[in-house]
């Protein structure tokens, strides 16, 4: 099996794992959320005004305290939602797994664990100090 067949597998091993299904999952409701969608809107609507109102030659610095108010508020209130919740946990499980992916083919070409900077996963063999 050449080198390609065998990237081929292990993106079909990968697609197939429960992570990745849980995360297409809450990208799909994420998207769905007609509410967050609303904010994302407003947000990136107030992203332009922010702009437009630091193109001016005279900066009302009321108008872009007020701006940068509301961009704060959305932020906090989508990070809230529970779909945005749910889709950043889903994402950083898929990122543990592609890393573990990748410390193993690593391991397999070097003969070395990578670190992870808390050294658990090389058993404190890879030279880094703390």
């Amino acid at each position: 099996m050449t080198i390609m067949e065998l990237a081929a597998e292990l993106g079909k091993a990968i697609k197939a794992d429960e992570r990745i299904t849980k995360m297409n999952e809450a990208r799909e409701a994420y998207e769905k959320d007609e509410d967050l969608q609303k904010l994302m809107l407003e947000y990136n609507v107030q992203q332009t005004a922010l702009a437009e109102e630091y193109k001016k030659e005279t900066v009302d610095p009321a108008i872009i305290e007020s701006i940068e108010a509301r961009l704060d508020a959305i932020v906090k209130e989508v990070t809230e939602k529970d779909v945005f919740v749910a889709l950043n946990e889903a994402n950083e499980a898929v990122n543990a797994l592609m890393q573990a992916v990748n410390g193993e083919i690593e391991y397999n070409i070097t003969g070395q664990r990578p670190c992870t900077h808390d050294c658990h996963s090389c058993g404190s063999d890879c030279g880094h100090h703390h």
